[in-house]
């Protein structure tokens, strides 16, 4: 299957901790970082997602919000995820951002041009990947 997603980070579920309806599901990445995305206890069932199995985090390009300087910040987003900014394309409008991050793994983020240029981002700058849990799909 081919999707439009420019994220899908691949890793091992940590923990799944179901609610009354929907699940907290925590994926660790091959570089260590953490991923934690609610999803519906359906969903948990129908994926057969458990402790230990593989799956990916998929994230549209355009959930990822870019921080910079945000390290030490409270933040309700779930995820954020440090990293250096490896490539910038301008759009007339939107901008892609792509996010190396610490461990390894990769993210692109599509943010407005005049984002970019308010946050003076460069190639080599230290930025944070930030996303809502509930942004973050699961996949198997």
């Amino acid at each position: 299957m081919k999707i439009s997603a420019r994220n899908v980070l691949e890793g091992k579920v940590q923990n799944v901790t179901k609610g009354a309806v929907n699940a907290q599901v925590t994926l660790v990445l091959e570089g260590g970082e953490k991923i934690v995305a609610i999803i519906t206890n359906s969903s948990v069932d129908s994926l057969g997602v458990e402790e230990g199995k593989r799956a990916y985090a998929i994230i549209k390009a355009s959930e990822v919000i870019v921080g910079k300087g945000v390290d030490g910040m409270k933040l309700s987003a779930r995820n954020v995820l440090s990293g250096e900014v490896t490539s910038l394309l301008d759009g007339a409008v939107s901008s892609e951002v792509g996010i190396g991050l610490t461990g390894g793994a990769a993210v692109v983020a599509s943010i407005t041009k005049e984002s970019v240029h308010a946050l003076g981002l460069q190639a080599g700058d230290q930025v944070s990947a930030i996303v809502k849990a509930s942004n973050v799909m699961i996949g198997v």
